[in-house]
């Protein structure tokens, strides 16, 4: 049996992230074909492993153990670090008589190893090293009791924390913390299936450096469950900056027009065009919503073309358009034959906020697809929130519903930012981006994903926009990503942003 425990990123290839039903199946088809107990006993001693690897000098291991299964691979790693000669506590938050078969086997396994099992929760923990076998993948709510309380211990615990499959309190398919008490470990071991909720919403704050142990059971038993959807590749592939040939001129790469700059934030339309401009495209036109703005002084390249969204008998309906950007309420105007004609259409930020409270908008935007049209939206989770008519905690509480829903009811590609960015489209199977950090988190880098993503776009004009997608938000990430291994503490600006991603491309 071949087995490897690894890190999950960086990542080449798509990888299925599967749901808890799905990731149950796989489980209980494997231990169908396999001696009892076998699958605990893997996890157990991929743990072990993983956790000697992490602190090879910890002199005191703490193995927090709840009541279900979880706890039983977390009993299993305490069996085998006892056997390698560490010192291991076993706090059992849970009645051992209640166990699971599995697990209370893994209690007697472990007290036959010589651990010593304690049930009384301490002020503090004091180890070196902590495990997290609390909750695994069946919680479904608040964790409650001892668990709860331990869970609040850990948080004093200033050392390596290893979580077993997940974090304890965060929900394996949306990334939500369950509670207000919530485990946040410096590493999480996911056994067998990757999950959904690791890589958005909270779950990569929460979870660490991720790694992965397929405990034996190999991809193509995994492949017999559908996945929830996939993890998008963080290493540049196919899709980044187009090969240029040598006969090509600017005319090969299409025009984009960016429309947007309402008066105050003309700033939002000239990054997006500054933006697209790198990605790719050959001829950018910057309609600026303020009157009193003119183009770009610190790129000329860019064309200042004045209502543009009126030119519908050429530019607009040959070009990739980007609309919204800094857009205010003046955008809501310009939408009716922008929606009409444009046949590429990025729409981001008030570009949004005006279709969200505009019905006749909504339907305009829907009819697009069924003339062969093509959309990307790109809101974050407020305008998100807006579309559908809920909170921005709604959306936060299952992102990739969220995303779908918005997909579905209006027949676009949809890109919600965020961390871990999701990705949807109808009849496509969602994923999940897994670049990027809080480096993003200043003005204009949004406008900034959607100029990219409109340059990337326009010199593909037979894409339906899902691939120029997911290649720039994979992009806008891996700058953030490439400027934190530099060291870089404050924000990525968004002019910087935009040199980052050419520089990375």
């Amino acid at each position: 049996m071949a087995r490897t425990t690894e890190p999950v990123l960086p990542l080449d290839q798509p990888r299925p992230l599967h749901g808890i039903a799905a990731a149950r199946q796989i489980e209980s088809a494997a231990a169908a074909v396999l001696p009892p107990h076998t699958l605990m006993q893997r996890a157990g001693l991929a743990v072990a492993r993983l956790a000697q690897a992490l602190a090879p000098h910890a002199r005191r291991v703490c193995v927090l153990a709840g009541p279900g299964n979880n706890g039983g691979d977390g009993l299993e790693a305490a069996l085998h670090l006892l056997r390698s000669g560490r010192p291991v506590q076993v706090l059992l938050m849970a009645d051992a008589a209640a166990l699971p078969e599995d697990a209370a086997r893994s209690l007697q396994r472990a007290c036959q190893a010589g651990a010593r099992i304690e049930t009384a929760l301490p002020e503090r923990l004091e180890a070196d090293l902590l495990i997290d076998a609390l909750l695994g993948l069946g919680a479904r709510r608040a964790p409650e009791g001892a668990v709860a309380a331990a869970i609040g211990r850990t948080a004093l615990h200033r050392g390596p924390l290893l979580a077993v499959d997940l974090p304890s309190g965060l929900h394996a398919e949306t990334g939500a913390p369950l509670g207000d008490t919530v485990v946040r470990a410096t590493d999480t071991l996911s056994l067998l299936a990757l999950k959904p909720g690791l890589f958005t919403g909270q779950g990569r704050e929460l979870c660490g450096r991720l790694w992965h142990d397929d405990i034996g059971v190999d991809e193509p038993q995994r492949a017999l469950q559908a996945p929830l959807a996939r993890l998008a590749p963080t290493l540049a592939g196919a899709g980044s900056l187009l090969r240029r040939q040598h006969a090509q001129h600017k005319g090969s790469f299409g025009d984009v027009v960016v429309i947007g700059g309402a008066p105050g934030m003309a700033g939002a339309a000239r990054l997006a065009g500054r933006a697209a401009l790198a990605a790719g495209a050959g001829r950018i036109y910057l309609s600026v919503l303020d009157p009193q703005a003119a183009g770009d002084d610190g790129r000329p390249e860019l064309m200042h073309r004045p209502a543009a969204w009126s030119d519908t008998a050429s530019l607009l309906t040959a070009a990739t358009v980007v609309c919204g950007c800094g857009g205010g309420r003046a955008v809501a105007a310009v939408l009716p034959p922008v929606l009409q004609h444009v046949p590429r259409l990025v729409l981001d930020a008030d570009a949004l906020n005006a279709i969200a409270a505009d019905a006749t908008l909504q339907q305009a935007l829907a009819a697009r697809a069924r003339r062969g049209q093509h959309t990307v939206l790109t809101p974050h989770p407020l305008e998100a929130a807006r579309l559908l008519g809920c909170s921005a905690a709604q959306v936060q509480a299952d992102r990739l519903n969220a995303a779908l829903q918005i997909a579905a009811r209006l027949q676009v590609v949809v890109v919600l930012k965020g961390s871990g960015t999701v990705l949807a489209a109808p009849a496509r199977l969602p994923m999940i981006n897994a670049t990027g950090n809080a480096l993003l988190a200043t003005a204009g880098t949004g406008d900034v994903l959607a100029g990219w993503l409109g340059g990337r776009w326009a010199p593909t004009p037979g894409e339906d926009g899902w691939l120029p997608a997911l290649d720039s938000v994979r992009l806008h990430g891996a700058a953030a990503d490439a400027a934190a291994a530099a060291g870089r503490r404050g924000p990525l600006r968004a002019a910087e942003l935009v040199e980052a991603m050419l520089a990375l491309g």
